[in-house]
């Protein structure tokens, strides 16, 4: 099949500054590299300009895209699932910002705490204020938020058939009972979940599995037993090598650039019971949003300058006015430093320091 492609999605709210390569059909900032750089050691990948990105995963914001934003209003309210480490989430904030500016809501929630604080990490450096990340069970979410969603992104674990050319312990750990597990795991996921999407909402269910009991079947399951009706899937990537299937499109690595991933849609018809909550009854983790203060002098910082901020080194600014500065690279911001005048206080945050050599 050969080997494993390397993507990345420039974010469109910083100047879509990065790495160049060849367009990611189904979406619009989308880039396929030539070559794997060492995003460590680039300034640009710390402030957000990008994210890495595989382009298969991609296609479940260009569903996003055309079935919830073709009805998008303002106050929208949106639910990615299972969301670690960030990718989906940020691709449909972006899609959201775009659509509505800031009128709106999304939910970024991973039930495992460790993989949890990698999301919150991503979406800090992302930089959308309207992302809220909880970390709850999907079954608080159903009881606790009843009806309150208009769309919920469900990219559910699976048994990662899709990940074989990319992840050995993706193969390491493949049995042949392991996608009947994998289904009845989402079964339970969707189902807990499900009371949170209002009547009329969309569901947009994925996976990075090949198997049609995790795919298909599922969401034929989820239509049958929880009340929906299924969106026919679109064939309009058939050149790029997407296949179409009963209920969605399959992206097979080695057919398309990218690794594996299946998706479809449903639209929900049973009914929704609406009670009143607000997201802090999900008690989201402390937020650690780059939201940076205009008012605050900005300082810009050479290459090798950026990096040692970024390994959390001592930084000297003589020149630059004493107190709180916003450092940048290239005139994007990276963090803080407290100039002291004889040297700096790096308050860049020990969890995303640099660990290599700079």
């Amino acid at each position: 099949m050969g080997e494993a492609s390397t993507s990345i999605r420039l974010n469109p709210f910083k100047g879509c500054d990065g790495p160049e390569g060849t367009p990611v059909p189904w979406n619009p900032y989308g880039r396929i590299l030539s070559e794997r750089p060492i995003f460590t050691l680039d300034p640009l990948f710390h402030a957000g300009c990008y994210y890495v990105q595989d382009s298969s995963a991609m296609y479940v914001g260009n569903i996003f895209r055309k079935l919830a934003l073709s009805e998008a209003f303002p106050g929208m309210c949106v639910l990615d699932l299972c969301a670690a480490p960030g990718g989906k989430t940020t691709d449909i904030a972006a899609s959201l910002r775009e659509a509505l500016g800031g009128a709106f809501e999304l939910t970024a929630n991973e039930v495992i705490r460790a993989r949890a604080s990698v999301l919150a990490d991503n979406v800090a450096v992302w930089g959308e204020p309207n992302i809220t990340v909880t970390s709850v069970d999907p079954s608080v979410i159903g009881r606790t938020m009843k009806g309150y969603y208009d769309v919920m992104v469900a990219d559910v674990p699976c048994s990662g058939e899709g990940m074989f050319r990319k992840d050995p312990r993706a193969v390491a750990e493949w049995t042949p009972e392991l996608p009947g597990i994998c289904a009845a795991r989402q079964r339970r996921i969707l189902a807990d979940a499900w009371p949170a999407l209002k009547e009329g909402g969309l569901l947009i269910y994925s996976t990075c599995t090949y198997e049609d009991c995790e795919n298909d079947s599922n969401l034929e399951w989820a239509a049958r037993e929880l009340g929906g009706e299924i969106i026919p899937p679109e064939n309009e990537f058939a050149q790029f090598g997407v296949e179409l299937t009963r209920c969605g499109n399959l992206l097979r690595a080695g057919t398309v650039p990218g690794e594996g991933q299946w998706a479809g849609a449903l639209r929900k018809t049973s009914p929704a019971t609406c009670v009143r909550c607000k997201i802090s009854d999900l008690r989201p983790l402390e937020s650690r949003l780059h939201i940076f203060d205009e008012s605050v002098p900005r300082v810009e910082l050479d290459l090798q300058q950026a990096l040692r901020y970024l390994h959390r080194d001592t930084l000297f600014l003589p020149e630059a006015p004493l107190g709180m500065l916003t450092v940048c690279y290239r005139s994007h911001p990276l963090g803080f430093v407290k100039n002291l005048g004889s040297r700096c206080n790096n308050l860049y945050p020990k969890s995303r320091r640099i660990q290599m050599d700079v």
